[in-house]
């Protein structure tokens, strides 16, 4: 509603799957040029894709369209684009795995990529391989490494459903109140892992709680409902809901966190099925 439809365009990709946020470039961001590890290319535009690889959170077999998909919206645009490499390799990343401040802080999970047994994507990489990929690819300078994810995340910990950069200097966390729920206690710890934590410039974090809405079971099996899930967008913030009464806390919490823009409430429970909300449906471009 509102949108100029002369200022969309729309790119007809076919893909596996509508989880965006995971195959999708992330964009970069650098006023004078851009570089990769060992090269620099002058004058380039302020704008640049990184096209990580993606293999269905290392777990389903149908994901080759998915992993083309960014490479043919690269083409679209016209952009300067990196593939990265590590050891020789390519690297597989989900955008949903990582979420940063803009200043050179990113959060992310132990589960989701260091886990040795589970969705392995890049086999042998260890925290000081992520942090160096990280660091010569997006420009990070200091990572904040939390615990597990939610229950019911297909993805084994995604960062997007869990914690969350509201501005550079602030994070929301989910929180759950009820010591007997399967996310208490793992919310707990990533509570206590950033009670200290201090931003890319020594500057200590602010943490602000979000609740959990109650358990969604869908086909006896649970889903991902969170209300971290939400996009910021140039002039709203779009949050999933669930009917629940912490829909309403959770609404007003990020309208404190977001002054500037609209909080809109997105009915999410239909959505949250297919295991992902609004998040994961998106990727952000930045302006030239």
């Amino acid at each position: 509603v509102g949108a100029d439809s002369e200022q969309v365009e729309f790119f007809h990709v076919p893909t596996n799957r509508g989880w965006t946020r995971d195959f999708s470039p992330t964009f970069v961001k650098k006023s004078t040029s851009l570089s990769t590890p060992g090269k620099r290319t002058k004058n380039a535009d302020s704008v640049a894709a990184i096209r990580f690889r993606f293999s269905a959170w290392a777990k389903y077999p149908d994901w080759p369209l998915d992993d083309q998909a960014s490479g043919k919206v690269i083409e679209a645009l016209g952009c300067h684009a990196f593939a990265p490499q590590w050891q020789g390799r390519d690297v597989v990343l989900e955008g949903g795995s990582i979420d940063g401040n803009g200043r050179g802080c990113m959060l992310t999970t132990e589960e989701c990529l260091l886990d040795p047994h589970i969705q392995i994507r890049n086999p042998g990489f260890t925290r000081e391989d992520y942090q160096g990929i990280l660091r010569d690819y997006l420009g990070v300078t200091h990572t904040i490494w939390l615990g597990k994810g939610i229950a019911g995340d297909d993805t084994h910990g995604h960062v997007d459903d869990l914690c969350r950069f509201v501005n550079p200097t602030t994070v929301v966390l989910c929180s759950e109140n009820d010591p007997h729920e399967v996310n208490y206690r793992p919310l707990q710890e990533n509570a206590e892992r950033l009670q200290d934590t201090r931003l890319e410039n020594g500057e200590k974090l602010n943490v602000i709680s979000l609740p959990m809405p109650s358990p969604v079971i869908f086909d006896g099996q649970r889903v991902p409902a969170s209300y971290a899930n939400f996009l910021i967008a140039n002039a709203v913030v779009l949050v999933p809901t669930f009917n629940d009464p912490n829909d309403r806390i959770a609404l007003g919490i990020l309208a404190e966190c977001f002054p500037d823009r609209s909080v809109v409430g997105i009915h999410s429970v239909d959505l949250v099925w297919g295991l992902g909300t609004i998040h994961c449906l998106t990727q952000q471009q930045p302006v030239k």
